[in-house]
């Protein structure tokens, strides 16, 4: 299965959910993800997300001084970023659920139908 592909959709929540943990920068959010297991994330894809999640008001930032090289602009979580962050997680728990239920070989079909699908 291609990581990359789902890591598109879901993103935001991984970005969300990293920063929601502790305040980062920029590559300190992308090395967390890739630490997490997302070996696949690139730098701008997060870079581009942490940007987008700024503007919509779900991240905050702040500048933090470097003694060894430029200042770090650093991302917080925003009251509003913890009810997005909320509401992905109940989105991405209901659809783990759709999911693994349809590719499990042990499911059985769904009263709804005779093959399973429902309409």
């Amino acid at each position: 299965m291609d990581g990359t592909q789902l890591l598109k959709g879901v993103l935001d929540a991984a970005v969300l959910a990293v920063v929601d943990r502790e305040d980062g920068y920029g590559y300190d959010v992308v090395r967390r993800l890739r630490d997490a297991g997302l070996e696949e994330v690139g730098d701008a894809s997060v870079y581009g997300t942490l940007r987008r999640l700024y503007a919509a008001g779900a991240l905050s930032t702040y500048v933090v001084p470097s003694e060894g090289g430029p200042h770090r602009k650093y991302y917080s979580i925003t009251p509003g970023g913890q009810e997005l962050l909320s509401e992905q997680r109940i989105g991405w728990q209901r659809f783990s659920e759709t999911l693994t239920a349809l590719i499990s070989p042990n499911t059985t079909t769904s009263p709804t139908s005779p093959e399973g699908v429902s309409a």
